[in-house]
């Protein structure tokens, strides 16, 4: 079995991964707060996480993993937007996961296991608050339940900063109910339009930090294999999940593997609206980037670095890919490479898993590249439409031809049949199989193709007569 190694912000080394139980791995990973478009910064931990789920599930089995992402849909955001629009809570928040679902979809991530929405864990925390205040770990006041930073002696280990710190760098609500600057609201009041629950404190709804320790609970029980997220979360959040678990449930409990992905910029800058460099996935894709392609982009650089999307690396990636598809369109699937699957397991080298998926395309190992790349969630059957439209506003754009799966098909889709017979006429040269030469040369001849072989390799184009409905002649 591969032997998988993932840093762990936790302990801050990179360490053996050894499930609780190999027959049930699990991962939680913090997803969005649903009151608009994801942008692309949140859309990194999305296929960070994905391809660890993949990972996951080639080692251990698809039946022997559970990926759960949450949905926060109680949140001041969400409240504020309702109140601005004049929109229902609840129609805001299924429309926003709608939107998610489809856009994350576009970049090839595959649905979780598990999608677990806040408002639907409410009894869970609030018994998860009532067993924090019976053991003193956290109080009421005025309406409110918080937890009480003092009484977790390792809080500020995850993110490596004590509590004065903490105080001094952060900017914390300033409360007179409060014991501690620290302290985190596990409940607060909802007045007015706000939503709201009964709960032991009164009508009010929970804080941010209760609900993944809730509900990753109520999923996984107290103990579980993998925690992921944006390194922005590490603190407050992560940090309040860990303090507030482990201080419910014991110090051994919880995620035993924490796992941040950095950040994002947009052509070396901080992503801002100030800037005008904030873009969401759906801005994205509308402007003609195909979802592969940010995925590529994306898993081109370690997730524990910096990511800096920009154009140039968006136009290489559509190249590569073109390229690469152009080469497995229509080939069997072979075996995913050996080098590819250890990348991987090497704390998720994304990076030199696609650097070795260069190498194989150069080795002309176009099934296993195939196979390899659906590793990474690259060169599937569901992220390939783009390429047939590729071209669509060019004059060669769409070529009708008579296959039997597709109508029309783009210049790229020409362009990736002439190559795969070009392939099978170089291999059929060396093989001595002269019949299988012949007739595919006598097939370009028929469909206008001109082909002319030179040192570096056969060159062709098409000439005036080009009828793309006999390419399917050449068997």
């Amino acid at each position: 079995m591969t032997e998988i190694k993932l840093y762990n912000t936790k302990t801050k080394t990179k360490e053996v991964f050894k499930p609780l139980d190999v027959n049930n791995v699990r991962m939680y990973v913090c997803g969005p707060t649903v009151y608009d478009r994801a942008h692309i910064g949140n859309a990194r931990p999305v296929v960070v996480f994905d391809v660890l789920y993949r990972l996951l599930r080639e080692v251990y089995g698809p039946d022997h993993v559970t990926y759960a992402r949450n949905f926060t849909d109680v949140d001041d955001k969400i409240n504020a937007k309702a109140e601005e629009t004049g929109r229902s809570i609840r129609d805001i928040t299924d429309e926003t996961i709608s939107w998610f679902l489809e856009d994350m979809g576009a970049l090839g991530a595959l649905e979780p296991n598990e999608a677990p929405r806040a408002t639907e864990y409410i009894p869970e925390m609030i018994a998860m608050i009532e067993e924090l205040i019976a053991k003193g770990h956290a109080y009421e006041a005025e309406g409110h339940a918080l937890f009480d930073v003092n009484s977790y002696e390792h809080y500020g280990a995850l993110s490596g900063r004590s509590v004065d710190d903490m105080i001094a760098g952060a900017r914390v609500e300033v409360a007179p109910y409060k014991r501690n600057p620290m302290d985190f609201v596990l409940w607060k009041p909802s007045t007015g339009i706000q939503p709201g629950w009964d709960s032991p404190w009164g009508y009010g709804r929970p804080g941010w930090h209760i609900e993944c320790s809730a509900m990753s609970r109520a999923l996984f029980g107290e103990t579980f294999d993998i925690h992921g997220g944006g390194l922005d979360l590490q603190f407050p959040h992560h940090e309040n999940e860990i303090a507030q678990s482990c201080a419910c449930c014991g110090e051994d409990t919880f995620a035993k593997v924490w796992m941040h992905n950095e950040m994002l910029q947009v052509e070396g800058k901080k992503m801002s609206k100030s800037l005008g460099n904030f873009f969401s996935v759906r801005e994205l894709l509308d402007q003609g980037y195909p979802g592969e392609v940010i995925r590529f982009v994306f898993l081109s650089t370690h997730y524990s670095k910096p990511m800096d999307w920009t154009e140039k690396k968006a136009k290489e990636a559509k190249n590569t890919l073109s390229k690469w598809r152009a080469k497995t369109y229509d080939v069997k699937i072979g075996d995913i490479s050996e080098t590819v699957t250890d990348s991987l397991a090497n704390d998720l080298n994304t990076h030199a898993a696609i650097v070795e998926l260069h190498k194989i395309y150069s080795e002309e190992r176009y099934e296993d590249l195939k196979a390899s790349a659906s590793l990474l969630g690259l060169l599937t059957d569901d992220l390939g439409g783009w390429i047939h439209h590729l071209n669509a506003m060019s004059a060669e754009s769409h070529i009708e031809v008579s296959m039997p799966t597709l109508r029309t098909y783009d210049i790229n889709i020409v362009k990736a049949l002439i190559e795969k017979l070009l392939s099978e006429r170089k291999k059929a040269r060396i093989d001595k199989d002269f019949l299988r030469s012949d007739t595919i040369r006598d097939g370009f001849a028929a469909a206008g193709i001109l082909v002319k072989d030179t040192k570096e390799g056969a060159t062709w184009e098409l000439g005036p007569n080009f009828d793309p409905s006999k390419l399917e002649a050449i068997k």
